[in-house]
């Protein structure tokens, strides 16, 4: 086996090495708004489940080389309030694209050719062209990463999902018909992948 101290590797050699073993990531497009009223949308792949009861979900945004909050984290911190959407196959290049590096008066959702989608409970918008939606209300933000009293590298979100909207022909009977979703998942670099083969394993009692 190849031993590796994280302490001697740079970050840029412990990003690749996170990024391509734990694989595959769902990809989460987040929808914040500033509160000057602008619509950011961006693209996550460190995210995942929390908890089932109550419903939450976190998500991982990293901060730039200098230490400032992207959009995204900082409009979640002011306003307490987020929209996740799942990467399928018909979005993924749209949710791609909202990668964009765009100045923080701009909204990549426009320049994503996206749809803005008025929510339920929270004041943000999410966006139509996903079949599934997620609004969720902040639980907790954590500042996290750096060392020796520097900036923090990231900043960690917890946020309770409070309401879901759910295209009609992925759903049945409290299940999503996953051929139907084909949801798209990150590899590494610019690496994704598709739902492959499909198998069923109990597990012990």
């Amino acid at each position: 086996m190849i031993i590796i101290n994280p302490k001697d590797q740079s970050e840029k050699e412990i990003y690749r090495l996170l990024t391509s073993t734990i694989i595959p990531r769902p990809i989460a497009l987040v929808t914040t708004q500033s509160t000057d009223g602008v619509i950011n949308g961006a693209p996550f792949s460190y995210f995942n489940i929390v908890s089932a009861k109550p419903p939450m979900i976190s998500i991982s945004v990293q901060r730039k080389e200098n230490g400032t909050m992207k959009d995204t984290a900082k409009n979640i911190y002011e306003t307490q309030e987020f929209v996740v959407h799942i990467a399928d196959d018909d979005n993924i290049e749209q949710f791609n694209a909202a990668a964009a590096n765009l100045p923080s008066g701009e909204s990549e959702l426009a320049f994503a050719n996206m749809t803005p989608a008025q929510s339920e409970i929270v004041s943000v918008p999410g966006v139509q062209e996903a079949k599934v939606r997620m609004e969720c209300k902040l639980v907790k933000g954590i500042p996290l990463g750096g060392s020796n009293d520097e900036t923090p590298a990231c900043d960690l979100f917890i946020g309770e999902v409070v309401f879901v909207h759910i295209d009609e022909k992925i759903y049945d009977h409290s299940h999503i018909k996953i051929r139907e979703f084909n949801p798209i998942c990150r590899l590494a670099g610019s690496n994704y992948a598709t739902i492959g083969n499909i198998f069923f394993m109990e597990r012990p009692r």
